[in-house]
């Protein structure tokens, strides 16, 4: 097996490729052991000193570190995802994957096809851009003109996530919905 690995914008996330489905479709982070309960390989990575998060995409596995090397930390990395998908053994353990919290959607009723046309916009236009850097993005609500997203994986704490967010999303939205004021994060 082998399994590529590819740069983020955000310098302490890695994105690594094993050449097969990871997740399929959505995305699932986790921030501690306790997060990761169900999900052994994450479980696994959170457990090597210095990563930090680890997030499951379609077909990668971004991992996050806090201030380690990288020279240190991706031997240990590739072992780890290697010897996972070499066994067999599943993503998910105890019934499967578990719905992660999305801290619940804010909005006013009377906003619901303008939402609905956000999501959308989100997740054809914006969401497979974010997934090719290794992160993901949660629309968490809107309000007064506001759009409120939640950046994840590579994009938390990217230093160009606010640009991402000001520059590129909120552009592509006022364009397409001209009551969207501003994009912010969540």
């Amino acid at each position: 097996m082998f399994i590529q690995t590819e740069a983020t914008p955000n310098p302490s996330t890695l994105k690594f490729l094993p050449g097969q489905t990871v997740l399929g479709q959505g995305a699932m982070e986790f921030r501690s052991p306790e997060a990761a309960a169900n999900a052994p390989l994450a479980q696994a990575l959170l457990a090597i000193d210095g990563v930090e998060a680890v997030m499951y995409g379609g077909d990668f596995v971004s991992v996050t570190k806090n201030g380690a090397d990288w020279a240190h930390l991706k031997p240990a990395i590739l072992g780890t995802i290697m010897e996972h998908f070499a066994s067999g053994a599943p993503l998910f353990t105890e019934g499967g994957a578990v719905a992660q919290d999305q801290g619940g959607e804010f909005y006013d009723p009377a906003d619901a096809e303008t939402v609905a046309t956000i999501k959308e916009l989100i997740e054809t236009r914006v969401r497979p851009a974010v997934a090719g850097d290794g992160g993901d993005i949660v629309f968490r609500g809107f309000r007064d003109g506001v759009v409120y997203l939640a950046m994840k994986g590579a994009c938390s704490g990217c230093p160009s996530s606010t640009a991402t967010l000001r520059n590129g999303i909120e552009n592509l939205l006022r364009h397409f919905l001209p009551q969207v004021r501003a994009v912010e994060p969540a």
